[in-house]
């Protein structure tokens, strides 16, 4: 599956990433690869069923 995803440098320094499709989904990271790392395990949680959603 593949999710668009919008990166952005941050005023402080590294990237802010975001899921446009996924409301609050967003993540951070020294550079560019680290950010996209970091998103992409927010989106695997992100879209994870909750425990209360499997009963």
């Amino acid at each position: 599956m593949k999710i668009k995803v919008l990166l952005e440098p941050s005023d402080e320094g590294g990237y802010t990433v975001y899921v446009p499709s996924l409301p609050g989904c967003i993540s951070e990271g020294e550079t560019i690869e680290e950010a996209l790392e970091n998103i992409q395990e927010a989106i695997e949680l992100f879209l994870e069923p909750s425990f209360l959603e499997l009963l």
